[in-house]
């Protein structure tokens, strides 16, 4: 193994070591403690805020930006995508030729998109003065560290990047991923877990068509 592979290695273990620290601490703390009576469902709360809680009708944010909603989306597809490449290229690399080419020049492709997408993502940041003044620095660093990660993935797939800066770029989110923005990929399903156990608990969620 390469001294950029063994980077690359170390970056993941403590990233997954931090990030399962973090996860025990979430399981621990548990679902909110509630005193009053309950007036709904908290199953289905919780089913609505993975389903119908995230249809873009549903959210203002969504609706009235639907190309940035979008692009949201498959950027997200992009970076799990990624990530879960990893493994495969660290371990299985000497095996490529056994993959079809039009599935490696697939996933290049799903990747250059996903990258364009947070690139696009990143320069409306830079430029709306509404999204500047709610970003820190910390915005513009994951995204950038997230974005390269799926072009690295990309050009490497179809031979045009070199392995050193693709495990570069690895190394680098993997070491970023615990401490910044990036961390959401963990709080995320945690808080949409709370989220609908509130408001499934109260009966607002879900909301019916006729409500909506």
């Amino acid at each position: 193994m390469e001294w950029y592979q063994i980077m690359a290695v170390i970056s993941a273990f403590l990233c997954i070591t931090l990030l399962t620290e973090k996860l025990v601490k979430l399981i621990r703390l548990g679902l909110p403690k509630e005193l009053s009576q309950p007036g709904g469902s908290v199953k289905d709360g919780i089913i609505y805020s993975f389903t119908g809680a995230m249809s873009p009708k549903s959210k203002e944010s969504a609706y009235l930006h639907l190309p940035t909603y979008l692009a949201g989306i498959v950027y997200h597809m992009g970076t799990f995508a990624s990530l879960l490449i990893f493994p495969f290229i660290l371990f299985f690399s000497d095996k490529a030729e056994l993959i079809p080419v039009f599935i490696i020049y697939a996933f290049s492709g799903m990747l250059a998109l996903s990258a364009l997408a947070g690139t696009g993502i990143l320069v409306k940041r830079v430029f709306s003065s509404k999204l500047k003044y709610f970003s820190s620095v910390d915005d513009f660093i994951s995204n950038i560290l997230t974005t390269a990660l799926q072009a690295a993935t990309s050009l490497l797939l179809i031979g045009v990047l070199s392995a050193e800066v693709y495990y570069l770029s690895a190394t680098l989110i993997f070491l970023w991923m615990p401490f910044g923005k990036t961390k959401h990929l963990l709080y995320f399903f945690f808080a949409r877990i709370h989220l609908g156990y509130f408001y499934g608990r109260r009966g607002t969620w879900p909301v019916t068509d006729r409500e909506q």
